[in-house]
């Protein structure tokens, strides 16, 4: 049951994040979308991570589902890395410092 849960989650994460994605441009090819992804859902992670195992722990399906899958599909480490390097092969080192920089500070 839990590994369906999180299938489900990861699915609506991904079409979450795909939905931002085409919605959310930035001048200057900054990948603004997906930074924001990244740090909204980290945080989101953080607090239901701790709400969630307070009220049914973390074997539950709904934790499953909601940390796992939809906050997994949503944050991407990989489209961060993708991104940051088709800045640099483009030359545009102070804008991938710039989205690094930020991305792990916030």
């Amino acid at each position: 049951m839990t590994a369906l849960m999180v299938a489900a989650g990861g699915a609506c994460g991904a079409v979450l994040r795909y939905g931002l994605a085409r919605w959310l441009t930035a001048p200057g090819g900054y990948p603004l979308a997906t930074q924001l992804a990244n740090v909204s859902g980290s945080f989101a992670i953080g607090v239901l991570f701790v709400l969630v195992t307070l009220r049914v722990g973390s074997q539950h399906p709904v934790h499953g589902f909601l940390i796992i899958g939809l906050l997994g599909g949503f944050t991407t480490f990989s489209s961060f890395s993708l991104e940051t390097l088709r800045l640099l092969e483009q030359g545009r080192w102070m804008i991938a410092a710039a989205y690094v920089l930020s991305s792990v500070l916030l």
